[in-house]
């Protein structure tokens, strides 16, 4: 891939390659942007999350990033997302192959850094969220923000709401089911160094949060991390509740899982006695976010109910 400095030159004499004249403008992380007026037609996404928002109001990308541990668009989307080209990761954006599909909006994540904002927008309008990544409500607002870009912002509020009122029906007969004192989860990610607790603060575990759970870290995740540090085997008891929800990247990540739930520790563990671990698919429940993802997460939810019902 070459590097954003070498490309500078090339974005810069791309500028203007969209027909379309500027009629509206918006608020973003780097000041306001001037957008095409009516619907944008060619739209690439540098974020999970903004591919997931344009894929839930109707609109399919030109192009989009990588889902972590994978070379395309996460599996849940994939069927959705059928054409899309893949113009990067979330880590380091392919700028030439940007250009080359001569978008008319680009949507990108809060972490961008201002150097590549500056050159992308140089390509197209760029729209990047104001929002902190662990707020409560941070894939809302995200959603809200891209379907204003998209100039669809019914659609966006649509389908947040079709999300917030299919939780709460889950969350309804997690109530009924599960007493207050056994709703505690654990969201863990297995890689070959070892295991990893996932934030409370992040997007899936936030859905679990709307589902019902009370979703703890055992103090293990530092403030503004995503998740901990690796963790022994012998160390798993920290993370040991009634709930475990259980995610691998890739098949590195499945074999050392596999490998460790042959061990004493992992199967002395309480919520491994009571038959509580549910394997999740790693690219969605700790890479993703946006409103279909959302859906696809209580969808699993409701599937691990449905599993323990007596």
């Amino acid at each position: 891939m070459k590097t954003w400095a070498m490309l500078g030159v090339l974005a810069l004499s791309s500028l203007g390659t969209s027909a379309a004249v500027a009629a509206r403008t918006m608020e973003t992380k780097f000041g306001e942007v001037s957008l095409p007026d009516g619907q944008p037609q060619r739209v690439v996404t540098l974020y999970e999350g903004a591919l997931d928002a344009a894929i839930a109001m109707g609109i399919t990308p030109l192009g989009a990033v990588a889902s972590r541990g994978a070379e395309g668009v996460a599996s849940y989307i994939q069927p959705q997302a059928e054409g899309v080209q893949i113009v990067g990761t979330s880590r380091e954006t392919n700028l030439e192959a940007v250009i080359a599909l001569q978008p008319d909006l680009i949507l990108a994540s809060s972490s961008l850094p201002e150097a590549q904002y500056q050159l992308l927008s140089s390509v197209a309008p760029t729209v990047v969220p104001d929002v902190p990544s662990f707020q409560a409500d941070s894939w809302q607002q995200e959603t809200r923000l891209f379907a204003q870009a998209l100039n669809r912002t019914a659609q966006g509020e649509q389908v947040t709401n079709a999300v917030a009122e299919r939780a709460a029906e889950v969350k309804a007969e997690l109530v009924q089911r599960v007493p207050a004192d056994q709703r505690d989860a654990y969201l863990m990610r297995w890689m070959p160094q070892g295991p990893l607790v996932m934030a409370p603060t992040i997007f899936s575990a936030r859905i679990l949060a709307e589902a019902g759970f009370d979703v703890h870290d055992g103090g293990l995740v530092k403030e503004g991390r995503p998740h901990s540090s690796p963790l022994s085997l012998e160390n798993l008891t920290k993370a040991d509740g009634h709930w475990m929800f259980l995610a691998t990247l890739n098949d590195d990540g499945e074999q050392a899982l596999e490998a460790a739930k042959k061990s004493p520790a992992f199967e002395r563990l309480d919520v491994v006695q009571q038959d509580r671990v549910f394997p999740v698919n790693g690219q969605l429940w700790t890479s993703a976010s946006g409103p279909l993802a959302a859906q696809a997460i209580l969808q699993r939810i409701e599937q691990v109910m449905d599993s323990t019902k007596p």
